[in-house]
């Protein structure tokens, strides 16, 4: 089968799929609050033809392209956004206060709008092989995420591969990064409360210092890590939080710590709550304190199959050149992606979002910003991939 260029036809939807996205950005909702989202995303695929349906919880849609019956193949994308202001100074700025898309998931849910309008438009021309689900999946930035909805609500029932991709803001726009094997990391929350006696500075031996006990966790814990884990498995506990005390001259009784576990080894990501746990009890048992440990399991490490990787790749090379393929690092992120590819074998990949030259806005940064050519490369990627897994199974 000759495979047809998906870049023509998303090429027709550029400018729509661009105003789209800067509707998006300035309307940003978060985790399951995303209905002005669903909506919109509901509108433009009924008026393209198709038959999208809400999820369960009401937030986030599914939309099939194609015959059932036979092969299914899976394009996903994540609608939430985070709860931080917005910097970016761009005209499409954030209307919402203390939320934003700071990690680039309008560009994803664009992407994969402008990957369904032209999978649309192939298949009434030429009759696609099997069949496209679309998932616009909600609160991807929650822990547990929305991907766990997506398997509850049985949307990977007969599904034979899973296709998604991420920004990338290290990367120029134009080039795609991929690899075989984990992409991200395990990703944890973990919250620690301490209660004690508080007192007077001057007699710290009359109370139970929660505040130097916070600081014993604050470093006890990776220390403990370091020597209880193997180091290949690049685990790492980072403190993100730590609150307690008013007054200068007062031992508070309460404080709390919290930060994020992550590790690159599926099998350390399942022991890792027990050591953390324990260590934390540990550190803190000499000065007389209550440790009150919340540990928070978040997501796996996200594993590219093999061959889910070759049918990307392929992909990309046919799409945009072969100059466009990077061997893209594992990283340290987490993403809940990873529940749906423990469920079926696929593949995500990183879009190169940085203008050539351009200053590198982060992910998670206020002003994170994208080179807006970047959302027609991700919509030409999921289309081809898909069409080419179809034809490929």
């Amino acid at each position: 089968m000759n495979i047809p260029a998906l870049a023509p036809l998303v090429a027709a939807y550029a400018d729509e799929l661009i105003d789209t996205r800067r509707d998006l950005h300035a309307h940003p909702e978060l985790g399951f609050q995303e209905v002005r989202t669903t909506a919109l995303l509901i509108e433009r695929l009924a008026k393209a033809g198709l038959d999208p349906q809400r999820m369960a919880g009401g937030t986030g849609l599914w939309c099939d392209i194609g015959p059932a019956g036979g092969r299914t193949v899976v394009l996903r994308a994540d609608l939430d956004a985070l709860p931080m202001a917005d910097t970016c100074g761009r005209p499409w700025a954030s209307t919402t206060e203390n939320a934003t898309h700071a990690c680039g998931h309008d560009v994803h849910t664009t992407g994969l709008l402008g990957a369904a309008l032209a999978l649309a438009d192939l298949h009434e021309r030429t009759p696609l092989p099997g069949r496209v689900r679309l998932l616009f999946q909600p609160a991807e930035e929650k822990m547990p995420g929305g991907a766990l909805r997506v398997l509850g609500d049985g949307l990977l029932d007969g599904v034979e591969r899973a296709y998604a991709l991420h920004c990338d803001p290290h990367t120029e726009v134009g080039y795609i990064g991929s690899r075989v094997g984990a992409i991200t990391a395990a990703a944890d929350y973990v919250r620690v409360r301490l209660n004690g006696h508080g007192g007077h500075t001057s007699r710290p031996h009359l109370t139970e210092d929660v505040i130097f006990a916070l600081a014993s966790v604050v470093t006890g814990v990776p220390a403990a890590l370091s020597r209880r884990v193997d180091p290949r498995s690049g685990a790492s506990m980072v403190w993100g939080q730590i609150n307690a005390g008013v007054a200068m001259n007062a031992i508070p009784s309460a404080g709390e710590v919290a930060g994020t576990f992550r590790c690159l080894d599926g099998a350390v990501w399942t022991i890792a709550s027990s050591i953390i746990t324990d260590s934390i009890q540990q550190i803190v048992q000499p000065y007389g304190v209550r440790a009150d440990v919340d540990y928070q399991r978040g997501v796996p490490p996200t594993v590219n199959d093999a061959s889910a990787v070759a049918v990307a790749e392929a992909a990309v090379r046919a799409e945009f050149g072969a100059d466009a393929l990077q061997l893209t690092p594992q990283s340290l992120g987490g993403e809940d992606f990873a529940w749906i590819l423990e469920k079926v074998p696929g593949a995500m990949v990183r879009l190169g979002t940085r203008t050539p030259g351009g200053p590198m806005y982060d992910l998670h940064r206020p002003d994170f910003d994208v080179d807006e050519r970047a959302i027609s490369i991700a919509a030409t990627f999921l289309a081809s991939t898909a069409v080419r897994d179809l034809y490929a199974g």
